[in-house]
């Protein structure tokens, strides 16, 4: 990241651009970093402004306490302002939440787009996130790093021998170092279910995608989002899963954003 802005409590948040035109601001889920959604403003480039950022508590960004929900509002509201006063959104998974948060918040906003924002759509799902709620905040309060990261993996599905074995991985060490950041998306995503309300009061239009190699509620959720949304559009990517391809992904979004 080469660049860095300003938010409004002086926290630093560090950012890349590259392309030409409109500008689309990439928002990056859980345990990533602008790093991991770099990848999508290759097929996005030649029509677009593309940013890629390091959400707070990431990368080389800043980390102000407390935390709060509306300072990731206000760290979106600081990079729209560095590259011309008005963007489009895409968000990954909890980045979705976090966008269709920033659209509700009334930002100068063009259009939205989200990829799997992990709703629950039944009070079940909503009952299994508030216990890792309490897990992961035990966890973080003690500085079992490991464990929160070990029970976000669970949160997601991952197999048990899959977990442990990333525990083993190179990678490991840089997933602990994100662990503290679980939390901001633990508070991103509320109760955990869909904030029809909230979806309610956007004004420009939404494009919520899920993958058709995804697992049924998550594309149940993503369906969810555009009928609580005026504007919403719902698409399925064929043959992908929550870890979408780029190049999968891209023309769906330069059609969007055109």
């Amino acid at each position: 990241m080469d660049k860095k802005t300003i938010s409004r409590d002086g926290t630093p948040v560090a950012y890349e651009r590259t392309g030409d035109g409109p500008a689309v601001i990439l928002v990056s889920g859980a345990m990533s970093t602008g790093a991991t959604v770099a990848p999508l403003a290759v097929p996005l480039a030649d029509r677009f402004t593309v940013v890629s950022y390091d959400r707070r508590g990431r990368g080389a960004s800043g980390d102000t306490k407390p935390y709060a929900v509306a300072r990731e509002v206000e760290d979106l509201a600081a990079l729209i302002e560095a590259v011309g006063g008005e963007a489009s959104l895409y968000g990954h998974s909890s980045g979705g939440a976090l966008v269709l948060e920033a659209a509700a918040s009334g930002l100068p906003l063009r259009r939205v787009a989200v990829y799997e924002a992990p709703y629950a759509v039944h009070e079940g799902g909503a009952k299994e996130r508030m216990e890792y709620t309490d897990h992961l905040t035990e966890a973080l309060e003690h500085g079992r790093r490991g464990d929160a990261v070990e029970l976000f993996l669970r949160l997601t599905g991952l197999a048990e021998e899959m977990i442990q074995g990333a525990r083993q991985s190179p990678m490991w060490p840089g997933m602990e170092a994100l662990a503290p950041s679980l939390a901001y998306d633990d508070a991103v995503m509320g109760d955990g279910l869909v904030p029809r309300d909230r979806l309610a009061s956007i004004t420009v239009p939404v494009l919520s995608l899920g993958g058709g190699a995804s697992a049924a509620w998550m594309r149940e959720a993503a369906r969810a989002v555009v009928e609580a949304a005026p504007r919403g559009t719902y698409r399925t990517l064929e043959g992908q899963s929550h870890m979408v391809d780029p190049e999968a992904l891209g023309p769906a979004l330069a059609e969007f954003f055109s």
